[in-house]
């Protein structure tokens, strides 16, 4: 049988260590708990660093786990499940608001619609299940990049397209916008992404109440606003769906 690789076996023990005990540790720390020379305790964190894997604090100097492994960690989560958990309360979702149901994944720089209900009306609609939505402009995204660090990095570093006279496209704006719907809980977009098109999404939580999906309708503006703001019972139908899958999948009441 081939040996093992030492090396890997270091840069599993750091994360190890990293995961466990104090939030963040100092090259010296981690060398000494782990019996390694500093030089090879900081090529080894250096490379995890370069990977995404490890975040060192530009003040203190010390590292702590990045957020490439999070991307790792919601991998576990299989998007069958996700989407399992969500069929029903979907439905309910676009029953009672009267418009299409959408789940979405960070995927690739984008949102990856994994589950469509239609809007429970005669009119023709498209499935799309399948298709991307940009992070940056839509609800979904917003959400997704709120609460998600790699979608915040991934938003934050990827080009932000005027794709309407309304879409955000500054840094700083874009970090305001990222900032509310923290505080809010939900992310909207009002013709940002497509004219006459507004739309409320929420962020859907696993059982370590990590951020694995969003949650949203998408509707003319006419019937998704009340005046300049997103309807109050739709804000609320859909985090109350939001809260229900997050439920289903082990998050707990929050």
């Amino acid at each position: 049988m081939p040996g093992h690789i030492q090396s890997l076996e270091r840069a599993a023990a750091i994360l190890r260590l990293l995961a466990g005990g104090e939030r963040r540790l100092g090259l010296s720390d981690v060398a000494s708990s782990l019996g390694l020379a500093k030089g090879t305790t900081h090529g080894i964190l250096r490379t995890l660093q370069q990977e995404g894997f490890v975040e060192q604090d530009p003040v203190s100097g010390k590292y702590q786990l990045g957020a490439e492994l999070l991307r790792l960690g919601n991998s576990y989560l299989d998007v069958h499940e996700l989407r399992a958990r969500a069929l029903v309360w979907t439905d309910d979702l676009a029953r009672s608001s009267g418009e299409a149901a959408y789940l979405g994944v960070l995927h690739q720089q984008g949102v990856l619609i994994v589950h469509h209900v239609f809007r429970p009306d005669d009119s023709r609609q498209v499935l799309e299940v399948g298709a991307m939505q940009p992070l940056h402009s839509t609800a979904l995204g917003k959400v997704l990049a709120a609460f998600d660090p790699v979608a915040h990095s991934e938003a934050a570093e990827g080009e932000r397209t005027a794709l309407t006279g309304r879409t955000v496209t500054t840094a700083e704006d874009f970090e305001a916008v990222l900032e509310l719907a923290r505080a809010r809980g939900w992310a909207a977009d009002l013709e940002e992404t497509w004219e006459g098109v507004a739309s409320v999404a929420a962020p859907v939580y696993d059982r370590r109440r990590m951020p694995v999906g969003a949650v949203g309708i998408t509707g003319a503006v006419e019937r998704v606003c009340e005046g300049t703001e997103i309807r109050a019972r739709l804000v609320a139908a859909v985090r109350d769906c939001a809260r229900a899958v997050s439920r289903d999948l082990g998050a707990g009441r929050f």
